[in-house]
């Protein structure tokens, strides 16, 4: 049975280490949480949570639209689109929200310099409408589409 759809599934990408799984991977599931809610129980329409160690074995996902939750620090994932994702939020040098997802990858990372402002950050993608605009790109939902709730 199929699990994860490369064109649908959004994989939310945390640290491997201690402190990313203690920090990190409570915050992504809530992320996960609101972007299963905005696919509507659509088909592979939701977010699977995954470690960077899984990420880096498993090349065939880096096809999947992806989210790195927490800094590049103690997210590999996050390390390697530092330098490439632009700065859409910086608040205050505390929390930040990187991404590009107009072209063939879809890509976010969000993180601050610590648990609560790492749990900001992707407050900020939610509610300052990224989320929604990544997701109408990863799911090719067309631009006058609604956001929020109804992107299924």
């Amino acid at each position: 049975m199929k699990l994860i759809d490369t064109d649908d599934t959004v994989l939310i990408v945390t640290g491997t280490e201690l402190p990313a799984e203690m920090n990190d991977r409570r915050i992504a599931y809530g992320l996960k949480g609101e972007i299963d809610r905005r696919g509507a129980g659509k088909s592979y329409r939701g977010a699977v949570v995954v470690s960077d160690a899984w990420w880096a074995q498993n090349r065939i996902f880096h096809l999947c639209p992806a989210v790195a939750v927490g800094g590049p620090g103690v997210n590999a994932l996050a390390a390697s689109l530092a330098e490439e994702l632009p700065m859409l939020v910086r608040r205050n040098d505390r929390v930040f929200v990187q991404g590009k997802w107009d072209g063939e990858e879809k890509r976010a990372s969000l993180w601050g310099i610590d648990r609560a402002a790492t749990a900001e950050a992707v407050e900020v993608f939610l509610r300052e409408g990224h989320c929604d605009a990544f997701l109408q790109a990863a799911w090719k939902i067309p631009t006058s589409a609604p956001t929020g709730r109804d992107l299924a």
